[in-house]
């Protein structure tokens, strides 16, 4: 399948610059994924259109302050960075994948189900790695749970002054160029041989790079389709008022539609909430740069489901009631956290480079909330896969027609 299959004319002025006046007025378009049907509402109408005994899965990952700007020492020239995540400083993980991925534990099998992962029809290896069977996660990330079998990798940096970056201009940004931060931090670019020819780079810093760091030296991340700094507005209008674990290097935007009230006005109407997260990174938001999307390879991503969680779906999908993902992020984490063999949804700390296209078959998810994406990416085609390329594409035009606002700040659409 083709990546240019998944192309759409999209206007401009189309593109969402700035949030909607009021969290939570916004357009909502509700699309039929069997017949192609599509009506259109506002977010307030949200319960009405949700079917009855839903359980809904939130993304409670919180936006990390992950665009730093540093002054290299050589030229005094700015230069922008977007932290995505701390990488051990020896052992495996300093060798990343093809796809620039520093993998925390060393794994080749799907952990769930006990055996190399086949790839459903339309759909690539998830290379799931497991906290279930014992495989190792970095320390600061186990969740303190009994009996799951985490154990810290060996040689992970538990200083955290080792991370791994997107750098503008990177061809410029050699190994052994120094950096001043704004506190006056510096970091220096080290030498991977996968970073060369990429937009990636690996920075040894001379403190601990923590949560505190990054609200005192960070800005928020808008994505590159904003074409605008950040405000004191995006501090609050790019988060979900749900949102608790912080790690994202972008925000889970179907989330941004929810106000109190309206998640008040759902619990009342006996919808049922759970959590996971899933902390946004590459593996998002990276466009789709081969010619065919079978050759895409996703970036990983650590995801984590909770006992609690687990139970709810589990019991959700006994009985038959249907389980309502918002956002592709819970997708991703409900599909990939699904063993194929017990025909349950797992819990515990993994990582998931799932890439869902059409062809894959979903397991866990029967209704999705979501924004609407940009074309040829990851996400049009995780949405393509669930409700059809065609219907998706004719939803997308209609879309256009009526002036509904696209990306993060843009408006929503529910599909049934």
């Amino acid at each position: 399948m083709l990546t240019k299959d998944f192309y759409f004319e999209l206007p401009e002025e189309l593109i969402a610059q700035h949030p909607s006046g009021i969290r939570g007025q916004d357009k909502l378009m509700l699309l039929d994924k069997n017949s192609g049907a599509v009506s259109h509402h506002m977010m307030d109408e949200l319960p009405d259109l949700i079917p009855e005994q839903a359980l809904m899965i939130f993304n409670n990952s919180r936006v990390r302050r992950s665009r730093v700007y540093g002054i290299k020492e050589t030229t005094g020239r700015e230069t922008e960075f977007l932290f995505l995540n701390p990488v051990p400083a020896t052992g495996p993980a300093v060798n990343s994948d093809a796809a620039g991925n520093f993998s925390t534990c060393q794994s080749g099998t799907d952990s769930l189900n006990g055996k190399a992962i086949q790839p459903v029809a339309g759909s690539i290896p998830t290379d799931t790695q497991t906290a279930a069977t014992g495989n190792c996660i970095p320390e600061k990330n186990i969740l303190q749970t009994s009996g799951t079998g985490n154990r810290p990798c060996s040689g992970a940096d538990t200083t955290g002054s080792l991370w791994k970056t997107m750098v503008k201009n990177a061809k410029k940004q050699h190994p052994g160029n120094r950096y001043r931060f704004p506190d006056g931090t510096t970091g220096t670019i080290i030498p991977v041989i996968q970073d060369e020819g990429t937009e990636f780079r690996t920075l040894q810093f001379d403190r601990i790079i923590d949560e505190a760091w990054f609200e005192a030296n960070g800005h928020i991340p808008l994505p590159p389709y904003i074409r605008r700094k950040d405000t004191e507005e995006d501090s609050e209008r790019y988060q979900n008022i749900y949102a608790t674990e912080t790690g994202s290097a972008a925000c889970p935007t179907a989330g941004l539609h929810f106000t109190k009230l309206l998640l008040d006005r759902l619990e009342r109407k006996g919808i049922q909430r759970a959590w996971v997260t899933l902390h946004v990174g590459l593996g998002t938001f990276l466009p789709v740069r081969a010619e065919h999307i079978e050759e895409h390879k996703m970036h990983r991503e650590t995801y984590s489901v909770s006992q609690e969680t687990a139970r709810l779906v589990n019991e959700a999908k006994a009985a038959g009631r249907p389980v309502l993902a918002v956002g592709t992020t819970s997708v991703r984490t409900l599909e990939s956290a699904w063993d194929t063999a017990t025909r349950q949804l797992q819990p515990g700390i993994r990582s998931t480079n799932i890439f869902m296209y059409p062809g894959y078959r979903f397991n866990v998810v029967d209704t999705m909330f979501t924004n609407f994406h940009t074309p040829e990416s990851t996400l049009l085609m995780l949405v393509s896969a669930f409700a059809g390329r065609e219907h998706i594409l004719a939803a997308y035009r209609q879309a256009v027609a009526a002036r509904y606002r696209f990306f993060s700040y843009g408006d929503a659409m529910l599909i049934i």
